[in-house]
């Protein structure tokens, strides 16, 4: 069965070494464990307490590492019902109450939600090339010192935003990202 090889692994904080399953659903492609590290490094001084959002939930691997760092709130959006539902047993089975799934388009979120958030993950399908529309969507929702994790296959101008860190593994290129005017 497709589930019991796709897993992936939480690294640090309460729910460490848990392994969470996910479908195989196209586009889905969880964080690298590697840069996950990574990323969660950067973040180490931003996590705890902190309110995230995880717009492209898929595997949720990027939100369960959150919460399990100690951030306060996170939210997960997903848009397929077979990976929504691979977020709820992830859920239960960490009993993770600091975890919100939100069913849908991560575009109907951002349009209906009036939430402000620390942390703001952005790793949407490669294929859909929808980084650069969705940023200056998702940086209306950014608490002031906040900042945006983003992935993609392929290198990005940041219009308005300031580079706080970045890499590259593989084909995955990552940064975090804050607004000019925030820090």
């Amino acid at each position: 069965m497709a589930q019991q090889r796709n897993r992936v692994r939480i690294i640090a904080g309460k729910y460490r070494r848990r392994l969470l399953p996910f479908p195989d659903v196209d586009g889905l492609r969880p964080t690298p464990d590697r840069v996950r590290e990574t990323v969660f490094n950067w973040l180490a001084d931003r996590v705890e307490n902190a309110d995230c959002l995880d717009l492209f939930a898929g595997s949720g691997a990027m939100g369960f590492e959150a919460a399990s760092r100690g951030a306060r709130k996170v939210v997960l959006v997903e848009k397929s019902r077979t990976a929504l539902q691979c977020l709820r047993d992830s859920k239960t089975l960490l009993a993770a109450a600091e975890v919100q799934l939100h069913s849908g388009a991560a575009e109907d979120y951002l349009a209906r939600s009036a939430e402000r958030f620390d942390l703001i993950f952005l790793d949407p399908p490669y294929a859909l090339t929808l980084l650069p529309a969705l940023l200056p969507k998702v940086g209306r929702m950014l608490k002031a010192g906040g900042c945006i994790y983003i992935e993609s296959d392929r290198p990005e101008q940041f219009t308005d935003w300031r580079v706080l860190k970045e890499g590259k593994a593989g084909a995955v290129r990552f940064a975090l990202l804050a607004a000019e005017s925030s820090e």
